[in-house]
């Protein structure tokens, strides 16, 4: 792979399941060598099947199969002082090495990330565990849906009906997150390596992703504006609504968006731009006219009434159908893996840069004699001051809402120069989305969202509605290593602002577009908000419950978009230090919902099953659900809850122990997980009695010192409640020029050489830098002065 960016980059993976094993898959579509150590049982990945589909002796799992593909396996069992040197060995010939808990391997103490940091210098050292290295919770079990929990998640943006349980998002998708965000660390690290550094060590915490990815930054926005954003759960509307032939998800998210969905639906009537309610208010109130209105209609009649109106809208995909829709045939999104089942194509397309195509996964131990025989030679760790990982490189930013902004925010808090393009009298949107009153003064500074997205970063206004804005963008670019965007294509078309045009200003530029559905296709020119990505990629399929449609997560289809175009803008900027040659990057928004939420279409084509979404029950964990306990929550409600997944036979021991060891428990038909699934229904019911009668602190401290996987289902303002975020600094109190100090989430991961603190400074005011960046460019005082009075740029809202 002479063209791959990652070529010579070695990589030992000491983790076992899902975040490593996609971490470390990107990393080896990038063209890395990545040496899979594992101990003698082999990762239990290997055996797991999410439908519990047979897998044959000698066989591997097709989910592993497809996280595996094009690395290498070597055996090593810890026992064996042969077996430890072979690992140490390649540890002092990698480049990183990515290291998860859980394993025999793993889990011996010469193994450890920070021996590991210490006994290699020159390593970047990868640790992905549940909480983080340290801190109070350091020990403590989890899984994915406690995480969810203590997250905030699970209720984060009002998902769900009010007369049930909030409920999950399915498909495992904190690990996925959880390794890309991994995989961006460390090649933010190789980049700091590559300027003479040495290695360091990164502690993720996955709760901490689960709460990037999951909630939107609802402490940032409780303690600016006084209120959490959302106080209740609310269906959306209409949302993800029967027609006559499935399910299509249709959004409404402004104010012109519920008067175009009352125009289209024949009820102009409906709209009331004085009325007192909001919109989700209006939708809830005329849902049922809606949904008839729909279920007349089949979904290709409701999407092209809705595209002609500029409405975001999908159809849900389900396993089964996701590879045939049209746009996914199109654009060919789906593509065969040697094992014989399907797959997502990569999650990002770059020009001239050659990314692995799905290839077979090592049998268990296979390069095991290769490794022991062949020779290796030996790192050594660089000397350099330490620097941020992107010093040196600047960023045009002309991203928007949220899946560009946090792209281009992590490169900013990892060190980036970045400068955000908005115009005076069309700001970024999160500027608007708030609902502060435009009465109060500088409204337009006061928004969370922006404030939160924003942060070490720099603004300048330029209207690129006139030639002599878009002329000193052309001038702006033309200082730039990475131009990024992510509106529809046709808005960049219409500025004459594509690849082309880029590389004629800056022929090494990298140039990432985010749009929600691609360049090409049929659904190219689609509005695209989170929720209609993940309904079209077939994440919302798993999110609900099985009587019910599903319900939108809402949420992490922008956050993950954004980590996934940080990924090829990283491989990128290492192409361009290789060849000189920029690139341009299309990381479509629906491509890398596709690849989280893979798990269901490789089930599908390797065992013709259909995952089913099944409330809070899910198939890693037995019992797993949410129980209500005795408490009033903070709205005067009785809707708390605490949240319980027994992964083991193990844990299911502590937990029959931690409740007193109860007849019920001791049924011998509940001893296993299969026994205990198929009998859910009865467990669920004695925990429900006996979390009822319990605080869910109470429940916690009965459960998790015994071993137990439990959390309390947080409201997600309240995450600084949590003892382990505190413990770990995950945010930081910024002051700001127009609002009071509040705190901020940094970044889900720590990296031993900094940045430390990591936030620069808060959010920029509306085209704060003006004069600094249009004089860097050469222009004088009164050409300034003569911008502001053209309205070419502005320091002010003045739409």
């Amino acid at each position: 792979m002479a063209d791959s960016p990652l070529t010579g980059f070695v990589v030992v993976d000491l983790s076992t399941g899902i975040a490593g094993g996609y971490c470390t898959k990107l990393l080896s579509d990038g063209g890395a060598e990545v040496i899979k150590v594992e101990a003698p049982e082999g990762d239990p990945l290997r055996r797991w099947s999410a439908s519990g589909a047979s897998i044959g002796a000698g066989e591997d799992g097709a989910l592993f199969s497809f996280l595996a593909g094009g690395k290498n396996s070597v055996v090593a069992d810890p026992a064996v002082p042969d077996d430890l040197r072979l690992v140490h060995d390649l540890l002092a010939s990698a480049d990183a090495v990515v290291w998860s808990p859980g394993s025999q391997l793993s889990d011996d103490p010469v193994l450890a990330p920070t021996a590991l940091h210490a006994a290699h210098p020159h390593l970047i050292v990868a640790a992905i565990t549940p909480f983080g290295l340290d801190g109070p919770w350091s020990s403590l079990p989890a899984t994915e849906f406690t995480l969810q929990a203590w997250s905030g998640g699970i209720v984060g943006l009002g998902r769900g009906a009010p007369d049930r349980a909030p409920v999950y998002v399915g498909g495992q998708v904190g690990d996925y997150l959880s390794g890309s965000y991994a995989s961006v660390a460390i090649l933010a690290s190789r980049v700091r390596v590559l300027a003479g550094g040495g290695g360091e060590l990164i502690d993720l915490s996955m709760l901490e992703c689960h709460v990037m990815g999951l909630t939107y930054h609802p402490v940032t926005y409780f303690e600016m504006l006084g209120r959490p954003w959302r106080d209740a759960r609310k269906l959306t509307v209409p949302g993800i609504a029967k027609v006559k032939d499935g399910l299509v998800d249709v959004g409404c998210g402004t104010a012109q968006q519920w008067f175009d969905l009352c125009a289209m639906t024949g009820h102009e009537d409906w709209i009331d731009e004085d009325t007192p309610l909001t919109i989700t208010e209006r939708a809830n109130e005329k849902s049922g006219e809606l949904y008839a209105w729909m279920a007349e209609r089949t979904g290709d009649e409701v999407r092209d009434l809705a595209t002609a109106f500029r409405i975001p809208n999908a159809p849900v995909a389900t396993p089964d159908t996701v590879e045939s829709l049209e746009h996914f045939s199109a654009r060919g999104s789906f593509v065969d893996h040697p094992a014989g089942f399907r797959q997502p194509a990569a999650p990002y397309r770059i020009s001239g840069v050659e990314l692995r195509c799905p290839s077979s996964a090592p049998r268990l131990g296979e390069h095991t004699e290769q490794y022991r025989t062949s020779p290796r030679h030996p790192r050594r760790a660089g000397d350099a001051a330490d620097r941020l990982p992107l010093s040196g490189i600047r960023v045009v930013d002309l991203t928007t809402f949220w899946a560009g902004p946090s792209c281009t925010h992590l490169m900013a808090l990892l060190g980036a120069e970045v400068i955000h393009v908005e115009s005076a009298r069309r700001p970024d949107g999160t500027r608007m989305i708030s609902g502060v009153p435009v009465s109060e003064d500088q409204w337009w500074e006061k928004q969370p969202i922006f404030a939160a997205l924003n942060t070490s970063k720099k603004d300048i206004t330029l209207d690129l509605g006139t030639e002599r804005g878009r002329e000193l963008l052309h001038r702006l670019i033309a200082t730039a290593d990475v131009v990024a965007e992510n509106y529809t294509p046709r808005v960049l078309d219409h500025l004459g602002l594509d690849y082309a045009a880029v590389q004629r200003i800056k022929p090494d530029a990298v140039m990432v577009r985010m749009p929600g559905f691609g360049l090409d296709g049929p659904w190219r020119d689609n509005p695209a908000f989170a929720y209609v990505i993940e309904a079209a990629a077939g994440i919302s399929w798993l999110t609900g419950y099985r009587d019910r449609n599903p319900y939108e997560p809402y949420s992490l289809g922008d956050p993950n978009a954004g980590l996934h175009a940080l990924n090829a803008v990283l491989l990128a900027l290492e192409h361009r230090r290789r060849t000189g040659e920029g690139a341009l990057i299309e990381a479509a928004m629906v491509d890398a919902a596709l690849n989280i939420a893979a798990e269901q279409v490789i089930e599908y084509s390797a065992y013709g099953a259909v995952l089913q979404r099944d409330g809070n029950r899910g198939p890693t964990a037995s019992p797993q659900n949410l129980y209500r306990t005795a408490e009033i929550d903070e709205f005067g409600r009785d809707d708390s809850w605490v949240a319980i997944a027994v992964a083991t036979d193990e844990q299911w021991h502590a937990l029959r122990a931690a409740l007193g060891s109860p007849g019920w428990a001791a049924r011998p038909q509940l001893a296993t997980a299969r026994g205990r699934r198929a009998r859910a229904d009865f467990v669920d019911e004695q925990l429900s009695v006996w979390c009822r009668e319990r605080s869910g602190d109470d429940v916690v401290a009965a459960l998790w010192p015994a071993g137990v996987p439990v959390a309390k289902v947080m409201q997600p303002h309240r995450q600084p409640e949590l003892e382990q975020l505190t413990a770990r600094g995950f945010f930081e109190v910024l002051d700001h020029p127009v609002n009071a100090p509040a705190r901020f989430t940094t970044m889900p991961f720590r990296l031993s050489r900094g940045p430390n603190p990591v936030h620069t400074s808060p959010a920029p005011l509306l085209g704060q830098h003006n004069h600094q960046i249009l004089t860097e460019l050469g222009l004088s005082p009164d050409d300034i002065a003569a911008l502001e009075t053209e309205g070419v740029i502005g320091a002010g809202y003045c739409g």
